[in-house]
């Protein structure tokens, strides 16, 4: 076998005709080096700073130089196609669009960079082609490219070296775990989830103010990826070991529920499909598994998938099949599980790593200080020389008369701008731009606004030499533009996160399920679902790692619950569809559970405020629920209910509200309590109340001044220690936008009035606080979560009812 080539040397006028040998070997290796190089850095993999492979960072860079914004008109996708391929891009158009085409899905990017309008493809389709498509970029992309004319990065030259572009992107928010990436390389390969922006951030700010921040306290702010398409995650040990060392694994099942179908027929719906899972994908794999027998007990399947209701999949169960066991089948033999392998690998000073979490957000955070390093020192050096030529155009119009002699008096430009530099100890730069001067300029109002310019920046050039100055005060800067980044384009987490076996498949495939006892619960976050047991959730146990205990109603598995709306109304809830979490010592974590809006069938802008008894058991045994509304009414209404649904519990006048519903077997040692919008507390006997109609108004609770109004209504155990938890804010904010400060008081500052009386004050507002935005009155320890579920540590209580909070770092959603 041939071990070498002979190659003719060039034909120039250097060369005597030699043949040189080429030992085929070493050849072989080096192109294949150089071509696997150029494969890592120039094409599959992202770089770790802004997130983009080379062909990404070059779409957003040129729809940038090209003028297109978020605010202004579409263009054809095949001019940008072109204008990317001609001047940056050494590649085919196909690529291009491919690139152009992911980042403007929705299912693919938690958060897209590119606002396409035309077909842009589906999880079962491709798009249709670039001359049929539009594009501009995505509000985010302007995080993106922002800044990138103040010298923040460097650029670099094109493929012909006759255009530069830069070599990274400023990119202010950490792009590569919000959006994920995927790319195969030679010898290697990417493959990471997208996650939430607000928990992301939330973490990076942690670490700008905690450097030496452990994996694990990171590890709490972000819990797990948060796909685009929602579903719920399985198995949460090998999202941390992905963490932990960039490699690691994770199951993905889709979000279903059992429904009715039909009077006799039960089916499993599916409103949720895993990551990059396409429902024809779904239809196809199962019919091969009823085909092959593999999967039994579905008799019809519909895709009634629209733009209205978004994504809904009907699969009919046979008659005698348990659902719960037909859907374990499913998700073992079809897409509606499925596997997500992450490596963690990226480009790092030009070469590839595999990075865990604490790595990643370090490698952001330092870029990000660099980009506002470099953005302030370009802002310095502006300001610097403006105000250079400021100051000499000041003394110019001090001494006019003599400038305009000088000028005349002189034979050329060159001799006048010297004249006036040696007359004014001037620099060429000023006496340059005095010589430019326009007559116009000469007026006092002029001289006023140059004045106010030269002062304004001073100021700005101190600001900037602040900034500069100080390590702090830089960090600080760049956490609060991420945290103005979160507040503005953050999202809610779709995902939901399970721990292994929270939902143990079941061991029978009995068309019954037993009738054993249980408890309903409501989380913070509007998550719900039921415990294998009936034993009391501990107190202490009301935090979990995900969320915090609201509502919990006793029950059995074959009974119902009813679910109380703000609006009066209530529905039941049947508990035997709810998802059954594992058992365990301490409270259950209620990120196992499933959405209540999902269940229940609620009119536009109407929320649950509590779950309640609502089985014949339970009218059997007696008692009665306690409303409070939003106009300060309060009532007790007995459980005697129909068994319709939908019934309204309270007659609400004009556009009143509940705020507050309470299940009271035993009205002994319990005190109804009310706080106002102006930071007024009563509480009163329950025994106060008497009982009335399903279609009474109540009566009064709680005397209101003018413009207040009710933000909580409970009953408490006088005879067990409970926390008031208030948090002030100002009523010009937009709602859930302010986080407020926020004080924790013992109930037992706070003396029993009577009702229909003021009660006392239990917040003392700060300046620029005129309204409580959130109240709570729960049993100690108080605990509280986000609306994303994550914990949120609480002060400790403070001795005096009316003294003033403390502020919190993120809204407060809900406290139980």
């Amino acid at each position: 076998m041939a071990t070498s080539r002979r190659t003719p040397a060039p034909a120039d006028e250097n060369s005597d005709g030699t043949i040189v040998d080429v030992d085929v070997t070493s050849e072989m290796e080096s192109s294949f080096l150089e071509y696997a190089y150029s494969v890592i850095y120039s094409r599959a993999l992202p770089d770790a700073r802004d997130g983009l492979k080379p062909v990404q960072r070059r779409i957003l860079y040129m729809m940038d130089d090209m003028g297109l914004r978020p605010d202004r008109g579409h263009v054809k996708s095949q001019r940008v196609v072109g204008e990317v391929m001609g001047k940056l891009h050494p590649h085919g158009d196909t690529a291009i669009y491919d690139a152009l085409v992911r980042m403007a899905q929705d299912f693919s990017m938690r958060l897209p960079l590119v606002d396409g309008h035309g077909n842009f493809g589906s999880l079962d389709n491709g798009p249709a082609a670039p001359r049929y498509t539009e594009a501009r970029p995505a509000r985010a992309a302007t995080l993106m490219t922002d800044s990138l004319d103040e010298d923040v990065v460097e650029m670099i030259p094109n493929y012909d070296n006759q255009l530069t572009q830069p070599e990274v992107l400023p990119a202010q928010f950490p792009n590569l775990l919000v959006n994920g990436a995927s790319g195969i390389a030679v010898g290697m390969a990417t493959n990471m989830p997208p996650h939430n922006l607000v928990e992301v951030i939330a973490a990076a700010r942690h670490l700008i103010a905690h450097p030496d921040a452990s994996l694990e306290d990171l590890m709490r702010l972000v819990p797990g990826p948060d796909l685009p398409s929602g579903g719920r995650i399985v198995g949460l040990e090998g999202i941390r070991d992905a963490y932990r060392t960039g490699r690691g694994s994770f199951k993905v099942r889709a979000t279903t529920r059992i429904e009715n179908v039909t009077s006799r027929k039960k089916g499993i719906v599916v409103t949720e499909l895993p990551y990059q899972v396409g429902p024809e994908k779904v239809a196809e794999k199962l019919r091969d598994a009823v085909q092959s027998k593999k999967v039994q007990g579905i008799s019809d399947y519909q895709d009634l998938t629209d733009r209205h209701h978004g994504l809904r999949l009907v699969l009919t169960v046979k008659s005698g099949f348990n659902p719960e066991a037909v859907l374990e089948q499913l998700y073992r033999y079809t897409p509606m599980e499925d596997s997500f392998g992450i490596n963690n690998v990226a480009l790092v000073e030009g070469q590839p790593r595999t990075l865990g979490l604490k790595s990643l957000l370090e490698v952001f955070v330092d870029h990000r200080l660099v980009v506002v390093r470099r953005r302030t020192e370009h802002r310095l050096r502006r300001r610097q020389d403006r105000l250079h030529l400021v100051e000499g155009l000041l003394i110019a119009i001090l001494d006019i008369d003599e400038v305009i002699q000088i000028i005349r008096a002189a034979d050329d430009g060159e001799r006048a701008r010297t004249a006036l530099m040696s007359a004014f100890d001037l620099s060429q730069a000023q006496a340059e731009y005095i010589l430019e001067l326009r007559l116009r300029r000469l007026t006092k109002f002029s001289r006023l606004e140059l004045e106010s310019e030269r002062d304004s920046l001073r100021a700005e050039i101190e600001e900037l030499e602040r900034i500069l100055g100080s390590e702090q005060v830089l960090r600080d800067l760049v956490s609060a533009e991420l945290a103005a980044v979160a507040a503005e384009h953050g999202t809610p987490r779709r995902t939901v996160l399970l721990e292994a076996g929270a939902q143990p498949a079941p061991q029978s495939s009995s068309l019954e399920v037993a009738d054993e006892p249980c408890r309903v619960l409501l989380s913070g976050s509007g998550l719900v679902a039921r415990t294998a047991g009936d034993a009391e959730i501990p107190r202490e146990g009301g935090r979990s790692a995900h969320d915090v205990l609201v509502s919990q109603v006793l029950t059995t598995t074959r009974s119902q619950v009813g679910a109380v709306t703000d609006r009066g109304r209530l529905l039941h809830l049947g508990v035997v569809d709810l998802p059954s979490l594992a058992p365990t010592a301490a409270a259950p974590s209620l990120a196992g559970g499933t959405r209540l809006s999902d269940l229940l069938a609620l009119d536009k802008d109407e929320k649950v405020i509590a779950l309640v008894r609502a089985s014949e058991e339970d009218r059997a045994r007696g008692g009665c629920l306690a409303l409070g509304t939003r106009d300060g009414v309060v009532k007790r209404v007995s459980l005697d209910f129909p068994r319709s649904d939908g019934f309204e519990i309270i007659g609400l006048k004009g556009d009143d509200r509940v705020v507050g519903v309470v299940d009271i077997e035993d009205d002994t040692d319990l005190d109804l309590v009310m706080v106002s919008s102006d930071a007024q507390l009563l509480h009163f006997p329950a025994s106060g109340v008497r009982p009335q109609g399903r279609s009474a108004g109540g009566v009064a609770g709680i005397k209101l001044s003018a413009g207040a109004t009710v933000v909580a209504f409970t009953a408490v155990d006088v005879t067990r220690p409970a926390e008031v938890v208030t948090i002030a804010g100002t009523s010009q904010a937009l709602p859930g936008t302010q986080t407020g400060s926020l004080k924790v008081s013992d109930l037992t500052e706070f003396p029993a009035k009577g009702r229909a009386t003021g009660g006392v004050r239990c917040h003392r507002f700060l300046r620029g606080e005129d309204v409580l935005i959130g109240a709570w009155v729960v049993p100690s320890p108080a605990r509280a979560c986000s609306e994303s579920g994550q914990p949120i540590d609480l002060p400790e209580p403070v001795g005096r009812r009316d003294g003033s909070g403390t502020p919190v770092a993120v809204p407060v959603a809900a406290v139980g």
